[in-house]
């Protein structure tokens, strides 16, 4: 068996101008929208709903806003925290993951709204760490640019320290609620953290009592060396772009080895991979929808947003804009998402700009194409060459969210998948941590 999750890319317009957009072109500041996706994702037996999120609106590409704002990537965004719990609420069992920044959230901040969430969504949230990397979001918390990358994995750390200090800082029967001395909690077993670190300091404790998890499902989204390195001390699960299953078993191979050197099982952790099912009522009609996808490629809408996806990734260091699309591939990486601009660039050497958004697109992972019966199979032969507790974080069936391709998983990819017994049918734990951890 193997897990699923589905990322979506930040709590903004998902579909504003397709054919199946309805009436979401403005829904999607609501709930209702996502309330129903949460809801179809329960229903299919996702482990989670993962969202990203950024603070910022990026100007590197072409030197200008007008390529977000005029296709809606990445912005307009409202912040996803205030959503979590209620999609909580409209589910049972659904873990939800907000993306929270190291650079934008002080330890007791995160910590405390950590602990609050937990209660709000009764033992169902998780945070996606995540250092932030544009200086464009640098710049809107008071800094002139971002740190580079091995500083922002050392703040990262010590973040992370401080968190899990003032998690810790009630004990587990600090909570007395004796009503007749009376006696609301037992302040012997309340503690201060104390901790001081280079880029954080907080005295602590916590003054609300710990949540159903106690802490929230940590998630870790950096697949380099030091990125590994946070999620194997810290993280209950990550997120990894993979091009095969080769890639794959090295990720797992090498994550089981980091978490033994920090005294942690690896069945307990989670990987994971980016991937993007095409579905059809049959092999030939999804075939017929990646060919259709693969021509909408030449449309300069598709192209700008593959180089200012580039140039964000980049870290606002690089503007793809500049360069000659029938020209070699930059050899820039940036300060930015160093992990995903390796894994766009390997193998670009010898190629064409435009050859490598053609191939590579934005960060889609691994495809499968075929009816659901036969993608089904895919993914578990797939899933077979990891050796670990993984699975698959879904990254839509097409560049958009719309309720009409969320069924065609929920209802026809995660049936077949039900049927073959690849994953979950039923949820047997309460919160979002032991789901992880529960394999039916």
């Amino acid at each position: 068996m193997f897990k699923l999750g589905w990322f979506v890319d930040g709590y903004r317009p998902q579909t504003w101008r397709g054919t199946w957009a309805g009436d979401h072109r403005k829904e999607w500041l609501g709930p209702a929208f996502w309330v129903d996706i949460a809801r179809s994702l329960e229903r299919g037996g996702f482990d989670m709903l993962f969202m990203e999120d950024t603070s910022m609106i990026d100007d590197t590409y072409n030197g200008t806003m007008e390529a977000p704002l005029k296709y809606g990537l990445e912005a307009p965004k409202n912040d996803p925290m205030p959503l979590m719990p209620l999609l909580a609420q409209a589910t049972k069992h659904l873990g939800v993951v907000s993306t929270i920044s190291t650079l934008q959230y002080h330890p007791y901040l995160a910590a405390r709204l950590g602990t609050t969430l937990d209660h709000l969504t009764e033992g169902r949230i998780g945070f996606n760490i995540v250092t932030s990397v544009s200086h464009r979001v640098a710049q809107n918390f008071g800094m002139d640019k971002m740190l580079d990358h091995e500083e922002r994995y050392a703040m990262a750390h010590e973040w992370m320290d401080a968190c899990a200090a003032l998690w810790n800082s009630w004990e587990d029967d600090a909570l007395l609620l004796d009503m007749d001395e009376p006696r609301f909690a037992d302040h012997t077993k309340v503690h201060p953290v104390n901790f001081e670190g280079k880029h954080y300091k907080t005295r602590g404790p916590l003054n609300n009592p710990p949540g159903p998890q106690r802490r929230p499902v940590i998630t870790q989204a950096g697949t380099s060396p030091a990125g590994r390195n946070l999620a194997a001390e810290h993280a209950d699960s990550m997120l990894s772009i993979a091009k095969n299953p080769e890639q794959m078993a090295e990720l797992r191979s090498d994550m089981n080895r980091r978490l033994k050197s920090y005294g942690r099982n690896p069945e307990e952790f989670h990987i994971f991979f980016l991937s993007k099912p095409i579905l059809g009522f049959n092999d030939r009609e999804a075939q017929g929808r990646k060919e259709a996808a693969e021509a909408a490629k030449n449309s300069q809408a598709w192209i700008d947003t593959q180089l200012w996806m580039l140039s964000y990734f980049s870290g606002g260091e690089i503007d793809y804009g500049k360069y000659d699309l029938d020209g070699p591939f930059p050899k820039e990486l940036g300060n930015g998402q160093v992990s995903t601009m390796k894994h766009v660039t390997e193998g670009a050497e010898e190629k064409t700009l435009r050859d490598v958004i053609m191939e590579k697109g934005q960060m889609q992972g691994i495809e499968f194409i075929g009816s659901p019966d036969n993608v089904a199979e895919q993914m578990n032969e797939t899933i077979e060459a990891t050796d670990g507790p993984d699975g698959y974080l879904i990254y839509g069936t097409e560049d958009e969210i719309t309720r009409k391709n969320l069924a065609e998983v929920t209802d026809g990819l995660c049936g077949a998948l039900k049927k073959k017994g690849y994953i979950r049918d039923t949820y047997k734990k309460g919160t979002f941590r032991e789901n992880l951890n529960d394999w039916g």
